[in-house]
């Protein structure tokens, strides 16, 4: 079978409808997962799919593949990507989800979990070549059970997180498949609720469901303005990333949040081992040791941080993107609803959650800016900037993921996206004349390598 190389990517599986990845292609990967997980010992695989208007023949084609092979399909419907972690988590231990994410909307795609682990890298490259070559097994003996796992989704956050004290909040879902669920979560918890675009629709017709974007959190910020709530919570498109907003309109990055988590998971978990991306502030590690706690920092990508999480038995990991891993009280899945719920148990013990919020330590920073390089080149540059890094001390050089430089007064990045043909810088400071000094130093860097970079916003 002829495949498009590249929608198989670091974590996940994503590319433009129908050219790309068709039901012809979700097919063929159902008979490949399916042989694959038979192999491990792997009877049963969840199914979900996102909002999107490709979803339902995708997930439709998935499941036929899935059944030809010989495997038992639990179909849970339109659900958010951690609806069906959680069923991978309490009815089986494998599941495939059809989402494009925060992508385009003629995108679509596929998260994996096989045997508990969320595949990536190699094992996706392992499917492709299982697809090319036509060398999956069919079996007899498959068949599907519809299961909706929502009301047990919801009773086991509204079991775990108890409010001080009601709030009132505006949640926007961006037409994204969370719409279905989180608001009426929220509400279950004891929240007043004020919904922007919850109903679920392929087309996103306000704006893109993306939080980590400033402008797709203006329609928050407004209705924050207009109304007495006193938080704003907004979701990408299938749920498992959270984007907050305070009552002023400010928003509180995740690497922000993950001190605040850090600080309520280790009061019940000390000497707890936390896990974050290299994109994530310099001020992370020191609030994680300050609240008894061990800071690792390990490469960006949701897959990779579950893996490290599970090496050191972590409660608790994140990554500036927005995922958000809890693993204390929850299974280490990646959930912007579970995330928001602990937020809310949080804030809730004080009169003023925006007072919280932005009393949290913070720096000078550039937003993730994009280096645009030709398919390929971004490792390969990376690779010469990793032998040009020299720095005098006090400066501290780490290649974990990227060439990171970090000054006692901020940190510089370079790194290569693992999911487009681009570099991704990021600057901090802990004032602007440090970070305006460090941009200029990475900058310089950059430069020696990639002589013709032109540096501008990052696009998803």
């Amino acid at each position: 079978m002829r495949v498009v190389a590249s929608i198989f990517k670091a974590y996940d599986i994503r590319g433009v409808t129908p050219t790309d990845l068709n039901e012809g292609v979700a097919e063929a990967l159902g008979l490949a997962f399916g042989t694959q997980a038979l192999a491990q010992g792997e009877r049963t695989v969840a199914v979900g799919r996102d909002g999107r208007l490709s979803g339902p023949a995708l997930s439709a084609a998935l499941i036929r593949g899935l059944v030809a092979a010989g495997v038992d399909v639990i179909d849970i419907g339109m659900a958010t990507t951690p609806m069906l972690y959680f069923a991978a988590s309490t009815l089986c231990s494998s599941g495939i989800q059809v989402t494009g994410s925060h992508n385009p909307r003629d995108y679509n795609g596929f998260k994996m979990v096989l045997g508990g682990r969320a595949i990536f890298g190699e094992d996706i490259q392992a499917l492709r070549r299982t697809m090319e070559a036509e060398t999956h097994q069919r079996r007899d003996g498959g068949r599907v059970r519809l299961i909706n796992v929502s009301a047990a989704y919801r009773a086991r956050i509204v079991g775990d997180v108890k409010l001080a004290r009601p709030m009132k909040l505006v949640v926007d879902c961006g037409n994204g498949v969370a719409g279905a669920s989180a608001p009426a979560i929220f509400r279950a918890l004891g929240c007043e609720v004020i919904e922007l675009f919850s109903e679920v629709d392929g087309n996103f017709p306000n704006h893109h469901p993306d939080p980590s974007k400033p402008e797709n959190l203006q329609d928050v910020i407004r209705t924050l303005r207009e109304t007495d709530a006193e938080l704003g919570l907004a979701f990408d498109g299938d749920g498992d990333r959270l984007g907050i907003v305070t009552r002023d309109g400010a928003t509180i990055y995740p690497d922000r949040q993950m001190i605040l988590f850090s600080q309520d998971v280790l009061s019940r978990v000390p000497g707890g081992d936390i896990v974050f991306d290299v994109k994530c502030s310099q001020r992370l590690a020191p609030a994680i040791e300050s609240a008894g706690g061990v800071a690792h920092i390990y490469k960006t990508g949701h897959s990779l941080i579950k893996a490290r999480m599970k090496e050191l038995d972590s409660p608790l990991g994140g990554e500036m993107s927005g995922h958000i891993f809890f693993k204390e009280r929850w299974y280490g899945f990646d959930d912007g609803t579970y995330a928001g719920a602990r937020l809310l148990e949080i804030l809730s013990r004080s009169a003023n959650a925006s007072d919280v919020l932005n009393a949290l330590p913070t720096s000078f920073s550039t937003p993730e800016l994009n280096v645009a390089c030709a398919e390929g080149e971004p490792h390969a540059v990376v690779d010469k900037l990793v032998a040009l890094a020299k720095f005098d001390a006090p400066a501290k050089v780490s290649t974990i993921d990227g060439v990171r430089v970090d000054w006692p007064d901020g940190f510089g990045l370079v790194r290569a996206s693992n999911t487009t043909p681009v570099l991704v810088l990021r600057f901090e400071g802990h004032t602007p004349e440090a970070l305006h000094r460090i941009e200029a130093a990475m900058l310089t860097l950059l430069r020696l390598g990639k002589p013709d970079a032109v540096v501008g916003a990052s696009a998803h």
